[in-house]
């Protein structure tokens, strides 16, 4: 009987033994399994879980005009983010129970920071064990946005709809929130041991004169990416203008800091290699003058209340160097609210296109000097308003004339004569010089958007004609400011260029933008000329007598067409195109200024460019005069005294 016992109790014992070393050797297996099979997937979820990675933004560079005053920069924010995975997660919702729970406690401020950690996880682990998971999170969420709402400036049941109602996982609930404002929140959320809610830190750009130069200055916006880990970010970049053009000079590069929380939320500090400090983006210097950039804007916007008028467009450059100096189109928008810019971002000073009228006459007069076929004293014989050519062109003049000048076809703004210059230079060289001065093809100006114009160099003799004196080609404003300057400096095309060089925060140059020269069109000579006859123009009895200024000579011309319709058969009754392009001072002209008006209706004037646009820049130039301490070349009468000003 003994001997049984003991038999019986050996086999239990080697069946115990078995089931033991099974299962031993089952979990064995099973944490060979984790630490190395499994062991990135493990890693990687309890990364999701405890580690973040925090954008740091890039400072965006500035735009500055080229004084250095700053027209575009960038102040710090952030963007908070809901993470639902771990807002709905009962174990990470918890935390923040317990920390409340702890917190409303009679004695805790008397307690070592060692023991409201362990109260913390006492109640944690009493919440876990006593509340549904839907109960915590619920009551979870009701904490957070209860600490939350009063900091962001939103009501709790907003604060609570934007949360509840977003079907996304990862989402934004409050942008551009100020620096100092986030940096609280981040506090708040800690302390409080919150989770499921990210911060993102960003940029919002800050322009300081909103209303000026706003076609080219631009704006940002907003555009989403998604990390390596699959989480969203929101970034600023360049969305029209200098904003998207010197994109890849402005926009820096962004950086990171990534940090891991306790298991009771609490932020931990990270190892050295855990940050990546941004790098900052170059500022962009212009050629814009700001002070003649508000001088433009102004008189533009006095001008076209005076005539009753709503599109338009000033271009001012130097000749010299091609550089543009004011350029300014209507209607525009704020820079900072962009309530208007749906509508208003068309760019009229380079994007608009039209047949000029007459201060496309430059082309034909200055081709036939630069060709040696007369001089500005030869007399041209202009059939007293009516001519028919051999072709069958007919040409005419509301102002006729017999024999003039060639000087005195810019003054009276002939359109016979133009055309008889243009039949001496021959079509396909007054083409040429068509092309020489820029038109039909884009300036290369570094804005987008920019239109190339139409030149379409038609061998119809009639449709030759009209290319003549303004009409059968079309061009933009930057177009004809680009092609003046030709006039005003030595002959030659330059590059228009708004952009003057790209320069670091420590004010090291890192890429200057040179003046650039396109080609020879006239001769220096032909150019001297073109500017003595062009100051008849504003001499009396010419077409531009209003865009006179005190003291100084002025060279310019004044352009008048019709607008053609809008499916291009035929031209609008009573419907005008009118434009100046003027110098000065004409001798040695410091600035070019061409100002057009887009139908206006002007009353107690003539609807043409001389009694609108003239006054116009009439008003800029003498304005543009002082700023940039031009001296006069004939002595300016003091004003007339008054019965008010004695």
């Amino acid at each position: 009987m003994k001997f049984i016992v003991t038999r019986q109790f050996q086999s239990r014992c080697i069946v115990l033994c078995s089931v033991l070393v099974a299962g031993l050797s089952a979990l064995s297996a099973r944490l060979v399994q984790i630490q190395l099979v499994e062991r990135e997937h493990y890693a990687e979820q309890s990364s999701s879980v405890f580690e973040r990675r925090e954008t740091l933004p890039a400072i965006r560079g500035m735009i500055v005009d080229r004084n250095d005053e700053p027209l575009a920069k960038s102040v710090p924010v952030c963007s908070l983010w809901v993470d639902k995975n771990h807002l709905y997660d009962e174990n990470e919702a918890s935390w923040g129970l317990a920390y409340e729970e702890a917190h409303n406690s009679p004695d805790w401020s008397s307690l070592s920071p060692r023991d409201q950690s362990r109260r913390i996880k006492r109640l944690r682990n009493d919440i876990l064990a006593t509340e549904s998971e839907d109960v915590i999170v619920q009551k979870h969420l009701a904490y957070a946005i209860g600490i939350l709402a009063r900091p962001l400036g939103m009501r709790k049941e907003d604060l609570r709809k934007r949360i509840v109602d977003n079907t996304g996982e990862y989402f934004t609930i409050a942008k551009d929130i100020p620096d100092d404002i986030a940096q609280k929140l981040r506090d708040i959320v800690d302390e409080n041991r919150i989770h499921g809610f990210d911060f993102d830190g960003s940029l919002k750009r800050v322009y300081t004169s909103p209303h000026l130069a706003t076609h080219v200055i631009g704006f940002t916006g907003y555009s989403e990416r998604t990390d390596e880990d699959g989480n969203k970010h929101e970034e600023v970049v360049g969305k029209f203008g200098i904003e998207s053009a010197m994109e890849e000079y402005l926009a820096g590069k962004d950086g990171w800091r990534e940090y891991r929380r306790s298991t009771g939320g609490l932020r931990l500090p990270g190892d050295p290699g855990s940050l990546l400090p941004p790098r900052a983006g170059l500022n962009v210097q212009l050629t814009l003058d700001m002070q003649l950039q508000a001088i433009v804007e102004e008189e533009l916007d006095a001008g076209l209340k005076e005539f009753n008028g709503e599109r338009g467009a000033v271009v001012m450059m130097d000749p010299k160097t091609g550089e543009i100096l004011a350029m300014a189109s209507r209607p525009h928008f704020d820079l900072n609210r962009l309530e208007t810019v749906s509508k208003n971002s068309y760019n009229f000073a380079i994007q608009a296109i039209y047949e000029p009228g007459s201060t496309i006459k430059i082309v034909a007069v200055s081709s036939a000097l630069n060709e040696g076929l007369v001089s500005p004293q030869t007399k041209i014989f202009c059939h007293n308003g009516y001519f028919k050519d051999d072709n069958g062109a007919v040409v005419t003049d509301e102002h006729p004339k017999g024999t003039i000048s060639v000087e005195e076809i810019l003054k009276y703004s002939n359109n016979i004569g133009a055309y008889s210059l243009a039949r001496q230079v021959g079509m396909n060289r007054f083409y040429d010089y068509q092309d020489r001065f820029g038109f039909g093809r884009k300036t290369g100006v570094s804005l987008s958007g920019e239109s190339r114009g139409l030149n379409p160099k038609s061998r119809n003799p009639t449709t030759f004609s009209r290319a003549a004196f303004g009409y059968a080609l079309s061009v933009t404003p930057l177009q004809m400011a680009t092609a003046y300057c030709v006039i005003a400096g030595d002959g030659k095309l330059r590059k228009p260029h708004i952009v003057k060089s790209i320069v670091a925060n420590d004010g090291t140059v890192v890429q200057r933008f040179d003046p650039e020269v396109v080609c020879e069109t006239i001769k220096p000579k032909a150019a001297a000329e073109m500017r003595a006859a062009l100051t008849k123009v504003t001499s009396s009895g010419g077409t531009a007598t209003r865009a006179n200024v005190q003291g100084f000579h002025v060279a310019g011309k004044t352009g008048t067409a019709q607008k053609l319709r809008a499916d291009g058969k035929g031209y609008m009754v009573g419907h005008y195109i009118l434009s100046f392009a003027g110098m000065m001072p004409a001798e040695d002209p410091a600035f070019v200024c061409y100002v057009v008006l887009d139908d206006p209706r002007p009353v107690g004037v003539g609807r043409v460019g001389g009694t609108t646009a003239g006054p116009i820049f009439s008003r800029i130039a003498a304005r543009a005069a002082i700023r940039m301490n031009l001296q006069p070349s004939e002595p300016v009468s003091p004003p007339v005294a008054t019965s008010a000003s004695r």
